[in-house]
């Protein structure tokens, strides 16, 4: 059976009996409650499991001359019902041992009985008894079809308890609650069930008597303490004895009614009279009811409560979890028959298609034809170049639900042009699958003819989004294509909207496109040069990202002013007292470095905007190199040289090199860089770091030029110096 009917049939199960799983949560953990505070007061006796029959019921007749009943209770209680020697009626919890009363018993408060009528029958008598019944074997059901989903899930049964990889709080509540009480879960629903199927006698109950042969001799007379039947009769076998109406009358019996009997005793010999064994039925339904209310166990009414209070936990988690599936909906601005770049998910909980949503959502502010669907609705694509697949793995090493038909529409719906193709799996390396059927995906676009690896396969580990950065990164860096790789922004706990206040903004000009805005926020909050500041200016969800320089508690940006660019035209209109909701995101992955012995900062464009931020608050006099590259001289750039010299007056910076790339003789940062390829490879082998912003091109163009020099001078690759950290990027 496919994972999706089971998912189906236990979604359509919760829903059939959800409204009547509420009831019987409630009320069942109320009456847990009860079935915890009727045992306090204690009235079990010491020794209790040692005395026998022969023992307590000559001590009892000494005390009260009448007795009608005693009885015992599930929490091995003693109840008497006598007449004392001053003829009063007693009914109490007593010492077995010597009848002494230690304490009334008390019914049922109306709160509690009405709670018990509700739990029993919903107070609709013998149809709510079926009701009930019905409910109870619908919750066996979702607890079974829930048992299968989480071993498909975990990836068999051997790995039923190992960790989970969490998507969310509901869904790793529903997972881990699930796992962690599916025992006291399955005992409700399976001895729910069997105590409706006894009442409504689907199960039959046939007692057995026994009588015994009379005696041709007559028996002696003897006393309580010498039948032997009460000798072997321990008081904690009894639940019930009815004494003899009228003492010395042969043709009346003490009636035992024990665990899994009754026995007729004559009063006068102490023989067995009758004995009437129950039937197996009957002893299965006494454990049925101990175990379903916990009233013979105060711990294990405790954890039945839990269950039941955890019940409708699940009820919530599981809707958030439905609701979470429905509501992930996928927004397309191009169509399918237009598309240059399409993104394939496969995705079980939602938490993959997070991220290539991501990704989806700055390829289109980038002005590319993306389109975003599941892995199941692949189709034709005649404009198709770039084919992004994102993919978890389900069960054992299979498809996920949305993924499950990828296989056969990859065959009926080839291209005719030529794509290239990426593929990133999802999954977790607790288990022995990890990305199994990413890596299947992967091996079968190889195999067609029209489609070319663009980058090898990459591997998400527990939705790491520092390993999904990379590739971003890679495919960035290759494609050309800005994509933003600050960890935080592929991360699902989104921050909330801070309110800043416009402080300064400078204007543009003929020769210069960039303008400064330094924002205020008006609550205190952290952030450091090289965090970026998402924008809304449309107010669609649609963020523009913006790195920031720290200046005075005060954030500066240095934006470009775009025609008809969207994010650049919103800041550029904003006059200074005015506000904007935006929020600050920390990428501590390009914070300025605390233990580097010097600093190279290299960057083109806006990208110097945080390095601005960090000379400003260089306050341990770390040496800094700045080597900044723009297209020609104007009024910015000698604003830039006149704030380089002031900070070497104080010490924040030690050198501040110009390339430009339009005016008389171009020149280029990487020339710079060849220039002083000395300085540069003494710095990367003296623990120093290089920080690069600017344009993924710029940010291509010097990694080459850093790995030739640093191959030929320290014989080492630029990758070495980048797993260091030495060499620190934040490019667009």
């Amino acid at each position: 059976m496919t994972l999706s009917i089971w998912r189906y049939a236990h979604l359509t199960l919760a829903i059939v009996s959800s409204l009547f799983l509420l009831i019987l949560s409630i009320t069942g953990v109320i009456l847990a409650v009860d079935a915890v505070n009727e045992k306090i007061p204690a009235y079990r006796v010491d020794n209790f499991n040692s005395i026998n029959l022969a023992q307590s019921l000559p001590a009892l007749r000494k005390v009260y001359p009448e007795i009608t009943e005693l009885s015992v209770d599930h929490n091995q209680f003693v109840i008497l019902d006598a007449t004392d020697e001053e003829g009063k009626n007693i009914k109490a919890y007593i010492d077995p041992h010597n009848g002494k009363i230690l304490g009334p018993v008390k019914p049922k408060s109306a709160f509690i009985q009405w709670n018990l009528a509700l739990h029993r029958s919903l107070f609709l008598h013998e149809a709510g008894r079926i009701i009930i019944g019905i409910t109870s074997f619908l919750l066996l059901l979702i607890s079974i079809s829930g048992i299968i989903l989480i071993t498909k899930r975990q990836q068999g049964l051997r790995h039923f308890f190992a960790k989970i990889n969490r998507d969310f709080f509901a869904q790793y509540f529903h997972v881990a609650g699930g796992r962690l009480l599916l025992i006291p879960i399955l005992a409700l629903a399976l001895t729910g069930t069997h105590l409706f199927l006894v009442r409504i006698e689907i199960i039959k109950q046939t007692e057995q008597k026994i009588k015994q042969a009379p005696s041709t001799e007559e028996l002696p007379l003897k006393k309580l303490s010498e039948f032997s039947i009460f000798q072997q009769t321990k008081l904690a076998e009894v639940s019930k004895i009815e004494f003899p109406f009228m003492e010395d009358d042969p043709e009346e019996f003490f009636v035992l009614k024990l665990k899994d009997r009754e026995i007729s005793v004559n009063q006068l010999t102490g023989a067995i009279v009758e004995e009437t064994r129950y039937p197996f039925t009957v002893i299965l339904e006494k454990l049925s009811l101990d175990i379903h209310t916990g009233r013979t166990n105060a711990l294990w009414a405790i954890i039945l409560g839990f269950a039941s209070l955890n019940i409708l936990a699940f009820i919530y988690t599981g809707f958030v979890i439905t609701f979470k599936r429905s509501r992930t909906k996928i927004k397309n601005k191009f169509n399918h028959q237009n598309a240059e770049i399409v993104l394939l998910v496969g995705s079980e909980n939602g938490s993959t298609l997070f991220f290539a949503n991501q990704i989806h959502q700055q390829l289109l502010a980038a002005g590319k034809r993306s389109y975003l669907t599941e892995m199941n609705k692949f189709g034709h694509y005649p404009s198709l170049q770039h084919l992004l697949v994102f993919t978890s793995t389900y069960g054992l090493g299979t498809a996920p639900t949305n993924a499950t038909h990828f296989e056969e529409l990859l065959h009926s719906f080839s291209p005719s042009q030529a794509v290239q193709f990426a593929v990133v799996g999802f999954g977790s390396k607790a288990y022995p699958d990890f990305c199994a059927y990413a890596k299947h995906v992967d091996q079968l676009l190889q195999q067609y003819s029209w489609a070319s690896r663009y980058l090898d396969m990459f591997m998400v580990n527990d939705k790491s989004v520092d390993e999904f950065v990379k590739w971003v990164h890679a495919w960035s860096e290759k494609s050309l294509i800005a994509l933003a790789t600050a960890p935080a922004l592929y991360s699902t706990k989104i921050a909330g909207l801070k309110k800043l206040k416009v402080v300064e903004k400078t204007l543009v000009s003929e020769t210069n496109s960039t303008f400064k805005i330094v924002l205020k926020p008006e609550s205190k909050t952290a952030f450091q040069s090289g965090d970026l500041l998402a924008i809304y200016p449309a107010n669609d969800n649609r963020e523009r990202f913006y790195s920031i320089a720290q200046n005075n508690n005060s954030i500066q940006l240095i934006v470009k002013l775009h025609p008809q660019g969207l994010g650049s035209g919103y800041l550029y209109e904003l006059s200074p007292n005015q506000t904007l909701q935006a929020r600050i995101v920390s990428n501590s992955s390009f914070h300025f470095p605390e233990k580097a012995t010097a600093v190279a900062m290299i960057a083109n464009g806006t990208g110097i905007a945080p390095f601005l931020g960090m000379i400003m608050n260089n306050h341990t006099h770390t040496p800094i190199h700045v080597y900044a590259g723009f297209r020609q001289k104007n009024e910015q750039t000698i604003q830039y040289q006149e704030f380089a010299q002031d900070q070497i007056a104080k010490k924040h910076l030690k050198t501040f090199e110009i390339a430009y790339s339009r005016e008389a003789t171009p020149q280029y940062v990487m020339d710079l860089i060849r220039r002083d390829c000395q300085f540069f490879t003494d710095l990367l082998e003296n623990n120093g770091v290089i920080m690069i912003c600017g344009s993924l091109a710029m940010h291509k163009d010097v990694e080459i030029v850093l790995d030739q020099l640093c191959f030929e001078r320290n014989n080492k690759n630029i990758s070495h110096y980048i797993a260091q950290n030495q060499i620190l990027t934040d490019c667009y």
